[in-house]
């Protein structure tokens, strides 16, 4: 069966304005009570500053397309997962729990979390969006960029990190070289979850419940800041691990609910690829996994075999905080490696989910400008799923966000505090932190970053082309990023001065190939930018290294892959450490 839905430009109308709450009785109560834990009167003063729900007419006119079931799954999911991130506050006592649950994750959990934490609502409207203009090979970054880059960290990035009993991958990078390249990625990171969160807001509220229900975009914004930020404030990595593994189930549900009904309605798989051939020449490609060298495109063959498949899926399924920091919080190594590799092989199924209804959306809103691509998805929810159903559809969106801005909170909080707070109170010989304040610090930090970026998510992310504008963000320093730490890993002769020289050289390279006019064939050259800063930072890295003083031995046991095989101490302290 072919169904084409000629709404697709269709607009909702205009929503009714929610008007702002007045009154703060409940607020002193849950203060006294201590309702909520360690939550701050200002952060609950922050959270009243908005009415959801006032009256159910109110919702009934608000809420645009929605039937009744549909506001109560989303309802019922979103109070259900608020009310499971709290409960995991009372599993924190200290910083290590904060930040990485204590050790005490199990693989299973950290396979769910990692595979949730990085598919956010982004993803199910850029990467459907990209499809919509691109065709599959935008899917290469979920096949190729998921599944081996993962088995290679499992294996050799993860045992590392974990064993050294580090909190964040910069301060890796700063016991293995020195504190200044440990700020200086710590720098970059930060900058680059910031950016991610703003982008992650945006997209949500703008291509999304602005195009399918009609809501006031900055309203959205702040409603899913506040429920995210509530739980990630409060419980730490443990609350985000946890609820992830709820939210996985319901993505999964929703996204693949989705697909079966977008190729139901297009007729199955080989209706929908005649269907898009023959729309004309500009479709041709859609097809095609791996494009022509030469293409104008995002996606060349060259791009996704070095670009992305040995330098971006490696750099960031290894060198991403957000990732990792699951594999850190491990009972044992061999959870950390286990929860990376099943986290793997859920991810390999991701672009069924997300990519595929994006050529589904060419036929079944063939209206559909170019320039509005990352619109596809968002229209099709709105047009193309039943009741219930779409409510569902939009909990796995409402799960895939709010797991994608926890993780992301969590991490940018223990970066803040570990990589640059903390070695800056020992800069200037100030009293460093205790465990209880560096816990009340990630706190407070977490709920800085959540209002900062609600604020200005608009700015930041109101642009054509979200998923390409977050892979180039990416390649700005992955390249670099990764050339140190697989050098410093694997080679032993690498110096401290080597890799300060490799990271920020190679990230002023990366804008050097990014701003130069007509170096590439590609419009959007960010696959070539990390392969070559790649290459450069590795090559600038071993020429500073061999013209400095080797690093001592005391400084490189238990960092290196020499270091740890052929120490029998070390092994010994490994063994007692997994039981």
């Amino acid at each position: 069966m072919s169904t084409t839905l000629n709404s697709s430009t269709q607009k909702p109308d205009e929503p009714k304005k929610l008007s702002p709450l007045p009154c703060f009785e409940w607020l002193p109560v849950l203060c006294h009570n201590n309702s909520l834990g360690s939550i701050p009167a200002f952060f609950l003063l922050f959270l009243s500053c908005r009415t959801v729900f006032q009256e159910v007419e109110g919702i009934m006119e608000t809420i645009i397309g929605l039937s009744n079931i549909d506001i109560s799954i989303i309802f019922v999911y979103m109070l259900g997962t608020l009310l499971l991130g709290l409960f995991c506050t009372r599993y924190i006592g200290n910083a290590e729990d904060f930040f990485i649950s204590g050790k005490s994750l199990p693989f299973w959990a950290i396979g769910f979390s990692i595979v949730v934490s990085d598919i956010g609502a982004t993803d199910f409207v850029a990467v459907a969006g990209a499809t919509f203009r691109h065709g599959v090979s935008a899917a290469n970054f979920d096949w190729m960029g998921s599944m081996p880059a993962m088995v290679f960290a499992a294996f050799v990035f993860v045992p590392y990190f974990w064993r050294t009993g580090v909190f964040t991958i910069p301060e890796f990078l700063g016991r293995r070289y020195n504190g200044a390249v440990q700020f200086l990625n710590a720098a970059i990171w930060a900058v680059v979850l910031f950016l991610m969160l703003a982008i992650m807001l945006w997209v949500t509220a703008d291509k999304l419940m602005h195009t399918v229900l009609g809501w006031n975009a900055m309203y959205s914004v702040w409603l899913m800041a506040i429920v995210t930020g509530l739980y990630t404030f409060s419980g730490g990595l443990t609350a985000v691990v946890f609820t992830d593994v709820v939210q996985l189930v319901v993505i999964y549900i929703g996204g693949f609910g989705l697909l079966a009904l977008s190729l139901w309605e297009v007729g199955g798989w080989s209706a929908l690829r005649e269907q898009v051939l023959a729309k004309g020449p500009d479709f041709q490609q859609h097809f095609t996994l791996l494009l022509e060298h030469d293409t104008t495109g995002p996606f060349p063959w060259t791009g996704i075999i070095f670009g992305l498949g040995i330098v971006l899926a490696i750099a960031y399924m290894s060198g991403n905080q957000v990732i990792v920091q699951r594999t850190l919080g491990a009972r044992t190594e061999w959870d950390a490696k286990g929860g990376m590799l099943l986290g793997g092989f859920l991810k390999s199924m991701i672009p069924l989910m997300v990519a595929l209804p994006g050529l589904c959306a060419l036929i079944l809103v063939p209206h559909l400008p170019m320039e509005e691509a990352d619109r596809a998805v968002p229209e099709m929810i709105r047009l193309l799923l039943p009741t219930g159903l779409r409510g569902l559809m939009f909990a796995a969106l409402f799960a895939a966000l709010m797991s994608s801005i926890s993780g992301t909170l969590n991490s940018a909080s223990t970066i803040f505090i570990t990589d640059i707070w903390t070695p800056g109170l020992r800069l200037f010989k100030m009293k460093p932190l205790t465990e209880r304040g560096a816990l009340h610090m990630g706190r407070g930090f977490t709920a800085f970053l959540i209002i900062t970026t609600a604020i200005l998510a608009k700015p930041i992310a109101d642009r054509e082309s979200i998923y390409v504008f977050t892979q180039t963000i990416l390649s700005m320093f992955q390249g670099p990023t990764l050339a140190i730490l697989l050098l410093g890993i694997t080679w032993r002769r690498a110096t401290q001065w080597g890799g300060l020289a490799g990271l920020s050289l190679g990230v002023i390279f990366c804008f050097i190939l990014n701003y130069t006019p007509n170096l590439f064939t590609s419009e959007d050259p960010f696959l070539f930018v990390a392969w070559w800063s790649f290459v450069f930072a590795l090559i600038v890295t071993v020429v500073v290294s061999l013209l400095t003083k080797p690093e001592p031995e005391e400084k490189l046991r238990g960092l290196t892959w020499g270091s740890v095989i052929h120490s029998t101490e070390a092994q010994a302290a490994l063994e007692e450490r997994n039981f």
